[in-house]
């Protein structure tokens, strides 16, 4: 099984050790309800990953590991066809040993709208909530994080993240918790929160803004990154049962509207920093990613609505300060 006894190790000699309080009962809760399916295959398939220390790392540009000498073809073909047993690989890429995860989302190109307009994150504390296999948490090291804790309850991103963290030498410098954000206490610990991609999957998108409000330190800074339509501060988009083949869509406002939340919910300095249409470039069907993508949730006579007459997928980023 997992093992989360270096995260406990690590957070009682830190600001966050008052979670200790309630976060291994859940963890073991977890665990006991994750012993049987195909997470237990996903766990003995982690560990015939081979034991490797990288030469070098590179989280600045992307998620890199290289090993000199370079590692053998075997041991590669190894490394490549344990990783294809955790398809689907939705956020990365990821470059490993010579092994390309060319990911569904190429999650890289998100990250460079967003990194020029948040506070710096050298020796800070941070939080990223929905954060799938990982990809924007190592980033975030690469930035100079002290501490990047995600979140994100499904399985199979967990054992992506494990694998990754592995292949780039046991990093303990990120963690991934098997947590959805209504499970965390108010912690009120975190220089910088990223909720990136997950509002418009929250039925109540007001209480996720509180919960994310909750987890900053007074000053701290919310970076959100959601769906947006094109209008006012008084225009919301509700789709019926679906969105762009999606289900689990319930809100989609306006950037501006979206702006007049955050405010409503107490943060102050609420900036809209970027939007851009997401593209096929940005998310297609990939090798390592073989179900739909973007192409098929589009219109394929007009590429500006989705198959259901929606505007087209519009993503935003906005920058907030807790006071």
């Amino acid at each position: 099984m997992i093992d989360f006894g270096n995260f406990y190790q690590l957070i009682a000699k830190n600001h966050l050790n008052h979670w200790l309080e309630c976060l291994p009962a859940q963890l073991n809760h977890w665990q006991k309800a994750s012993l049987h399916g195909q997470f237990s295959s996903w766990i003995k398939v982690l560990e015939r990953l081979p034991e490797i220390k990288p030469t070098q790392i590179d989280l600045k540009n992307g998620v890199i590991a290289l090993h000199e000498p370079e590692l053998a073809n075997g041991e590669k073909a190894r490394i490549h066809n344990v990783l294809k047993i955790f398809m689907p690989w939705r956020k990365g890429p990821f470059s490993l040993y010579g092994v390309e995860i060319d990911t569904e989302w190429r999650s890289d190109l998100k990250w460079d709208r967003v990194l020029p307009h948040i506070s710096p994150l050298k020796d800070k504390t941070v939080l990223d909530v929905g954060c799938g296999s990982g990809y924007h948490m190592w980033r975030m090291v690469g930035e100079g994080a002290q501490l990047v804790v995600g979140i994100d309850p499904t399985q199979l991103f967990l054992c992506q993240f494990e694998a990754v963290r592995k292949l780039l030498g046991n990093d303990q410098r990120a963690h991934l918790l098997p947590l959805g954000i209504e499970q965390l206490p108010e912690l009120k610990a975190f220089d910088t929160v990223f909720s990136m991609g997950v509002l418009y999957h929250r039925r109540s998108p007001l209480d996720h803004l509180w919960q994310l409000k909750n987890q900053l330190l007074s000053g701290g800074e919310l970076i959100l990154e959601s769906l947006v339509i094109e209008g006012d501060e008084y225009q919301c988009l509700i789709p019926g049962e679906r969105y762009a083949q999606m289900r689990n869509v319930y809100f989609i406002p306006s950037a501006q509207m979206l702006k007049i939340w955050l405010e409503k919910c107490g943060f102050v300095d609420v900036r809209i920093v970027d939007q851009a249409l997401t593209t096929p470039d940005e998310q297609r069907q990939t090798e390592w990613m073989k179900t739909e993508s973007l192409t098929d949730f589009l219109d394929p006579d007009d590429q500006n609505k989705t198959v259901e007459g929606y505007p087209a997928p519009l993503r935003a980023v906005l920058i907030a300060r807790k006071p």
